[in-house]
């Protein structure tokens, strides 16, 4: 009988589908990687999504978001993702929350929660709140990947997901190797990017802009969510990578 998991069985199995459908993903960040990554776990069939972003759809959102439409200026971007899941999976289980995640409230945060997720995806900009997700995430073991910087890059055909003392290029990645030494965290799965970022163009009337806004693009982001959401998801439901098992590295 077909339905809307029905390719995804064929590729996964009934099993595999059933480990997606009983499972929790909290994602902070409904953003360009963020919003594409959450639409890739719903349409896998990920049961329970909670996703925790403040910001609102702007016009500038729409090169490259996937909740962003002209028709959407003005709403929560939690309140489009969760709309937009439901009219994939009426079945899935959405969780919204609208607080901007600082180190002083992560744990309260983690303790209202109504469950433990089976996964956590970071993609905010915050780098202060990135570690401090990091940090709760080591110290409370559980599964985590940190999206690394996506903006100023042309080029989504050299994104990569290995642990942060593996990176090189990313100014943000050399950031938060840092940090996360002084925070004792020893281990951080993260996707990040090999290319040199580009130096965006300065808009007219701009010039005197101590820090640029990050250029961006329709198909960078987006890679990166989804990659993201492949990492995640086959983690999830306990299939292996296809390339390490036709290679025999399984």
């Amino acid at each position: 009988m077909t339905d809307e998991f029905s390719r995804t069985e064929l590729l996964i199995g009934s099993q595999g589908l059933a480990r997606l459908k009983n499972s929790s993903v909290l994602v902070f960040g409904v953003g360009g990687v963020g919003s594409h990554c959450i639409e890739a776990l719903a349409r896998s069939g990920v049961g329970c999504l909670s996703i925790v972003d403040p910001d609102r759809v702007s016009l500038s959102n729409i090169n490259r978001q996937s909740i962003a439409f002209h028709s959407t200026i003005g709403q929560y971007k939690t309140h489009v993702m969760r709309d937009r899941i439901l009219d994939i999976n009426p079945s899935a289980l959405v969780q919204t929350d609208e607080t901007f995640i600082l180190p002083e409230n992560l744990d309260a945060f983690f303790s209202k929660a109504r469950q433990k997720p089976d996964y956590v995806i970071d993609a905010i900009d915050t780098v202060s709140a990135k570690l401090a997700i990091a940090r709760y995430a080591y110290e409370h073991r559980v599964p985590l990947i940190s999206s690394m910087g996506t903006g100023n890059k042309l080029h989504p055909e050299l994104f990569e997901i290995t642990d942060i003392e593996k990176t090189s290029v990313c100014p943000l990645c050399r950031v938060m190797r840092r940090e996360l030494k002084r925070l004792g965290v020893l281990h951080l799965k993260v996707l990040y990017s090999r290319e040199q970022p580009l130096k965006p163009l300065v808009p007219h009337g701009c010039e005197s802009q101590k820090r640029p806004v990050p250029a961006s693009i329709s198909f960078v982001p987006p890679a990166a969510g989804l990659l993201i959401a492949g990492e995640v998801i086959r983690s999830l439901a306990g299939v292996s990578d296809m390339r390490e098992t036709s290679s025999g590295l399984s």
